[in-house]
């Protein structure tokens, strides 16, 4: 299978972002087992908070004239098999904002700032 490349949208995504804030968690239970975080790596990433931990398959594109970053995810949540999806947008004061939902169970909005 051949890699896919990222449109130039991806390049304000790119990096690691830091966890700061979930709308169902609080901060100590996001950096329970190490700092919540997400990172986006090109077409792929990853994403890890509370016991959570997760590899990002991720499209971009535009949504209402800013870019987008929309993945699923599967990884492990206290070692058991888990998947999802979630998008992210960055915000006019240069955070990353979004929501990931875990399949058939809870979702949550996300803030991130630049690790």
């Amino acid at each position: 299978m051949m890699a896919r490349k990222a449109k130039p949208l991806a390049q304000p995504f790119e990096g690691k972002w830091r966890i700061t804030s979930m709308e169902l968690w609080d901060r100590a239970a996001i950096n329970l087992v190490g700092p919540g975080y997400i990172e986006f790596k090109g077409a792929e990433g990853v994403m890890a908070f509370i016991v959570v931990e997760a590899w990002l398959d991720v499209r971009y594109g535009e949504r209402d004239g800013k870019p987008i970053a929309e993945f699923s995810w599967e990884g492990t949540d206290e070692g058991d098999p888990r998947s999802g999806r979630g998008w992210a947008t960055i915000s006019n004061a240069g955070t990353l904002e979004g929501r990931v939902f875990f399949h058939q169970g809870d979702d949550s909005g996300f803030t991130c700032s630049p690790w």
